[in-house]
This record gives structure tokens, C-alpha cells and sequence, in this order.
């Protein structure tokens, strides 16, 4: 099993203050002989509505040298992951979870603009000492 993510715990506990039930931690999918580990796997009830929302969330922290070379492996997780989850849960959303200092220093300039306005992921911005989600992009 991978090791956690650094801002993990932080995440977790603000998707719980936002009224997710953590399902998965972490969220394994087998995919042909190999097994995939999803940081997290999560549902809601949207009583109004009397339907389950499931999500998975990928955590990344961004903290290497390269912020570049980070989005790139986290993108490409994501579409790794997104596509298997299509097919083996696909009333399950996948999200990667940064935080929003992230978010403003990559995804507010033009490379990390390109990937939200074509649809390449789906991001849960998170305030990692406040412990709270700040936004989501669909």
C-alpha cells in the first residue's frame, strides 16, 4: 500500500466537516492483476433529493521542487484512475484534492487554466490549517 499523502488527515477531516462519510481510506480498485489505491472514497446523502453521491479523492500536496513535474504525474493519475473507475464503479466521481495554495499557484495561471477549461480534472481545494473545502471544480 502507497504511503500517505502529507496534508491526508487535513484533508480528511475537512471533507468530514463538510458532511462526507468517509466509505474508503484508502479506496482500493483492482484493475486486471493489478491493485490501485485511491487516497480516499467518500458518500453523502442528498436527503432532499433521496440520492447517494459517492466520490474518490486523489490527494496530492504538490511539494517538490517542480510544480510542473507534479501536475504532470497528478494529471496523469487522475486520467489513469478516472477512466478504471469509469468502468468498474461509474456512479463514483473521482476529484484531486489540493490545497488552495496550489490551486492559486497553478491552477489561476494559464497551465493549470488549460487542463479545468478542457475537462481534465476535477479538483477539491481544501484549506489544509483550517481544515475546511474552499471550493470544487467540476
Amino acid at each position: 500500500m502507497p504511503a500517505r499523502d502529507i496534508y491526508h488527515d487535513s484533508f480528511k477531516n475537512s471533507l468530514i466537516k463538510d458532511g462526507w462519510k468517509i466509505t474508503h481510506d484508502p479506496y482500493m480498485v483492482k484493475w486486471g492483476l493489478k491493485d490501485l489505491y485511491i487516497d480516499l472514497g467518500a458518500r453523502q446523502l442528498l436527503a432532499a433529493e433521496k440520492i447517494e453521491k459517492k466520490i474518490a479523492v486523489e490527494i496530492k500536496s504538490f511539494v517538490s521542487p517542480s510544480e510542473v513535474e507534479d501536475l504532470k504525474n497528478a494529471v496523469g493519475q487522475f486520467i489513469l484512475y478516472n477512466d478504471i473507475l469509469a468502468r468498474t464503479e461509474p456512479d463514483r466521481v473521482l476529484y484531486l484534492g489540493i490545497r488552495e495554495a496550489v490551486f492559486v499557484d497553478i491552477f489561476e495561471e494559464p497551465i493549470g487554466q488549460v487542463l479545468l477549461e478542457n475537462q481534465r480534472v476535477r479538483l477539491i481545494v481544501f484549506e489544509p490549517e483550517m481544515e475546511v473545502i474552499v471550493r470544487w471544480i467540476f
